[in-house]
């Protein structure tokens, strides 16, 4: 998860150095980084079987019998149309668990499909493939290893002309991938990540969907890190990955939804962050962030979260890479239109997806937290009374809020002072009447920040009832400490 303050006020007045020394800790707590994933899917393609379209009955559940027969016809029927036919009734068959079953149960089936899958005849290979394609959709990891021997033919047909025998094999592997380890195993050796850095140059946009789609299914494996990863950072692939997410007339949105969620699995493994931010990471996806805020005063279109989700992510966890530094990583996003660009987001999350605004709030508390840059750029562009009408949407959201607001004022009483007058120590008065305890706690420590370094909040504060909403929590074994401490602040001030 995200960084949260977590520091305790002592029950003495707390000086700058206490306050570093929170943020240091916090700063390390946050280099972990989330590791929140895209949930697991499979995807099956039977859109591109325009036959079934129009039938109302459902394929039948196939018998051994049923399918020996089958695939004897489809191996020596007199006919190319009679063998395809067969292959037809077989696929439709293998929609169903119990003839997936009954199919890797009986002797030589897969050796015969894969036989089909080779045949020099188009047509009766791109039918056994759909047949794969339905094994590989199958939950049981048993009939995912049952297809291991065709493997290798699915990977030597990515370098195929036809596009859509090379999308159906890349939605097959994907599929087989995300379900057992042993195919994966078997994968790598067989050459599986020069293959799809081969495919990613390839002109047609449904390939480079479907190729995002399995490499992501690859990246989620748990031995990723350390058997996958550094093989793809040794590739081509990075780059390519990062062409596809440039903003331009190029951009084609199915496509930079799958390649930012595999860039999102790499820099999840911190297996080599500086790698990506040496290739330009950071300012691609800020420029992306850019666009997407255009995009979204431009339309009213709510698929534009399934772009944004992924690149929020991504910005956020670079962005506690300690190597951002040393690489000139915030120069790459030194501009204050990347907080206007997520201010825009952040309000149309609110109108069209409040899940997603914990998203963009990690991503401004990681800009904040060690830049008074992007802080002064919050003030400059009037935006904390915009930040502060969030506070009602959930206790993460206002958690996340007043982390930035904490992370602001912590840079010293210049910025205390813009935070001040204004509608700040109401909104904090308002916090102290929730019952969770880490707002409360969040809420506590902005206040200890603002009476540090603007005195006379202090006074305002203790005419507007703050001793009392103080007492609400004295008893809280989590915040009496803190409560304590504020109240000597205030009464000393």
């Amino acid at each position: 998860m995200w960084s949260r303050r977590q520091g305790r006020l002592r029950p003495t007045v707390c000086g700058v150095e206490e306050l570093r020394r929170r943020r240091r800790e916090q700063e390390a707590a946050l280099r972990k980084a989330r590791r929140e994933q895209q949930l697991v899917s499979k995807r099956l393609l039977r859109e591109d079987a325009p036959e079934e379209a129009g039938e109302g009955c459902v394929a039948a559940i196939l018998g051994e019998a049923e399918v020996q027969q089958f695939l004897r016809q489809a191996q020596r029927g007199a006919e190319e149309k009679e063998r395809e036919g067969a292959l037809v009734s077989l696929r439709r068959g293998l929609q169903h668990p119990e003839t997936q079953q009954t199919f890797i149960q009986l002797e030589g089936s897969m050796r015969t499909l894969v036989g089909l899958l080779t045949s020099n005849q188009a047509l009766l290979q791109l039918e056994a493939a759909r047949c794969l394609h339905e094994l590989s959709h199958s939950e049981q990891s048993t009939i995912a290893e049952a297809c291991l021997p065709a493997t290798s033919y699915l990977l030597t047909y990515l370098s195929g002309h036809s596009s859509d025998f090379i999308e159906l094999c890349l939605y097959t592997l994907g599929n087989l991938i995300v379900e057992s380890e042993a195919v994966r195993r078997q994968l790598l050796p067989q050459g599986i990540i020069p293959a799809l850095a081969a495919c990613i140059q390839s002109p047609h946009v449904a390939v480079l969907e479907a190729l995002g789609y399995a490499l992501s299914q690859l990246l989620q494996a748990k031995e990723a890190p350390e058997k996958i990863i550094p093989s793809i950072l040794a590739s081509t692939l990075p780059q390519h990955m990062l062409q596809m997410l440039q903003p331009g007339p190029k951009l084609n949105p199915g496509v930079a939804v799958e390649f930012a969620w595999c860039l999102h699995y790499i820099i999840c493994s911190q297996v080599s962050n500086p790698l990506l931010i040496g290739h330009g990471a950071l300012s691609t996806l800020g420029l992306l962030l850019l666009d997407l805020a255009g995009a979204v005063q431009r339309t009213e279109d709510a698929g534009l979260e399934l772009l944004a989700c992924p690149v929020l992510r991504c910005l956020s966890n670079l962005l506690t890479e300690a190597a951002v530094e040393t690489v000139g990583g915030q120069m790459q996003l030194r501009d204050e239109r990347v907080v206007a660009a997520l201010f825009i987001l952040l309000q149309f999350f609110f109108q069209k997806q409040p899940s997603l605004l914990p998203e963009g709030l990690w991503l401004l508390n990681n800009l904040t937290a060690n830049s008074p840059s992007f802080c002064t750029s919050l003030l400059s562009l009037d935006l904390i009374e915009p930040l502060l009408q969030l506070l009602p949407v959930s206790n993460v959201v206002s958690v996340m809020v007043l982390t930035v607001l904490c992370n602001v004022a912590e840079k010293g009483p210049a910025y205390c002072q813009r935070l001040w007058p204004g509608p700040l120590l109401p909104a904090l008065l308002h916090t102290l009447a929730f019952s969770d305890t880490e707002v409360v706690g969040q809420s506590l420590e902005l206040l200890h920040l603002l009476f540090l370094y603007q005195p006379e909040a202090v006074q305002v504060f203790l005419q507007q009832s703050g001793l009392q909403a103080l007492e609400r929590h004295q008893e809280e074994a989590q915040l009496q400490d803190r409560v304590y401490a504020l109240r000597q602040t205030a009464l000393q001030g």
